[in-house]
């Protein structure tokens, strides 16, 4: 479900006008979050305007604008830093929250992924933070000033050129790249933390997840964005590392996890509700529990593959209960099982005149097994609960529970 677009411009830090647009959902917000773009970029770069939109697509009120001196925003660009983006970032949070509601979650792209973590301690209302592929801190510009930084020092400003565009760089902005202690801001962060990362990517390499997931505390998880590059250029890309950001960031500030879920359902053990994002034609989240995972069908039926497929899942479910119940077995046995691996393959195939489902399951066990205890567990796989409910013949009772009026 779409919503609206509109500019949004505010007052940044130092008393310039800051260019903003404002994603909103077509409902009302489950809560609202700022985008930081990366470096030299601004609030229309691709992936800024594709991921802000792919998060108000699923709930949230999205701003992305531009720092001091970049994009439409005012301002001179030489003279800001690190630390006036962050001021900018904590400038634009009350401007959020004077126009719709004080935000609750920060995103951050490359640097301004280091950004978000230092200003999410000025910022109050935040209750979770997001970074991709995010250097671990402003020491990494440094290396756009190799050979540089004594002319820098002495005349007071240079110039570099990233992207084909040149930019002034001060003997303040050199300064105050060594101001930010990171492992205190992480450590300190005192919120859940999501890195996503593209191990590949050779502008910020992945290394600077691993010191930024080293240094924070825990609630903090990584997404690999693989083959995604550092600037998360093509579509698909930004819509996926939008529905990783939507769905975590729903269980990480406790929000309603989908539109179909009621608050006495929440608690309920062993529900599994399965909602689409609207990132695709075939694109769903699954809510086991605390746990949010994808599922989609591949491109060759018109999916975008952005998970595995609902036959994936039921092997999945095959596969694990066999080796669960496998592993409990030769447990209770004594048996010197070291590594269970269960593969599965999923056809319809004719007999007769009836076209059947057919599963395979090939089952690995390694271990110092004779016959007889290799062949036991051959019959106790057939024994696995979910192997059982599927022969069965299980009752599936449907009911509709309940129905939205679209926009």
């Amino acid at each position: 479900m779409t919503g609206l677009t509109e500019g949004f411009d505010f007052t940044g830090a130092d008393g310039s006008r800051l260019a903003g647009r404002l994603e909103l959902p077509a409902g009302k917000p489950l809560a609202a979050a700022l985008f930081a773009h990366c470096f030299t970029c601004s609030k229309d770069y691709h992936a800024s305007t594709r991921i802000s939109r792919a998060l108000a697509e699923s709930g949230f009120a999205v701003l992305r604008f531009d720092f001091t001196g970049l994009g439409g925003s005012g301002g001179d660009f030489a003279n800001t830093s690190f630390s006036s983006n962050v001021a900018d970032l904590v400038a634009a949070a009350r401007a959020l929250a004077d126009r719709v509601e004080a935000p609750n979650l920060l995103v951050g792209h490359s640097l301004g992924g280091a950004a978000v973590i230092r200003a999410a301690a000025e910022i109050p209302s935040i209750g979770a933070v997001a970074t991709i592929n995010a250097p671990f801190g402003p020491e990494h510009l440094r290396r756009l000033f190799e050979g540089q930084e004594a002319k820098i020092e002495q005349e007071g400003r240079g110039h570099i050129r990233i992207g084909g565009r040149t930019f002034p760089i001060t003997r303040r902005f050199l300064e105050d790249i060594g101001r930010h202690p990171m492992e205190e801001a992480l450590a300190g962060l005192g919120r859940p933390l999501l890195v996503l990362h593209d191990p590949s990517d050779a502008t910020v390499p992945v290394e600077n997840a691993e010191r930024i997931l080293a240094a924070a505390r825990h609630p903090k998880s990584f997404v690999a964005l693989d083959g995604a590059g550092h600037l998360v250029s093509r579509p698909d890309d930004a819509r996926y590392a939008a529905g990783l950001i939507a769905a975590w960031a729903r269980r990480a500030l406790r929000l309603e996890p989908a539109m179909t879920r009621t608050e006495s359902s929440r608690e309920e053990a062993g529900l599994v509700v399965v909602t689409e994002t609207g990132e695709g034609k075939f694109a769903n989240l699954v809510q086991a529990g605390h746990h949010l995972l994808p599922a989609d069908e591949p491109a060759a039926v018109g999916g975008d593959d952005t998970g595995p497929g609902p036959y994936q899942y039921l092997l999945a479910a095959l596969g694990a209960c066999t080796s669960m119940t496998l592993r409990m077995y030769a447990d209770a046995k004594g048996w010197p099982v070291e590594r269970i691996s269960v593969a599965l393959r999923h056809e319809k195939v004719q007999i007769a005149t009836t076209r059947i489902d057919r599963m395979e399951r090939d089952i690995t066990i390694t271990g110092q097994l004779d016959p007889e205890q290799r062949a036991r567990l051959l019959e106790i796989a057939d024994k696995c609960p979910v192997h059982k409910s599927l022969h069965s013949d299980p009752q599936i009772i449907t009911r509709l529970t309940g129905t939205k009026e679209a926009g």
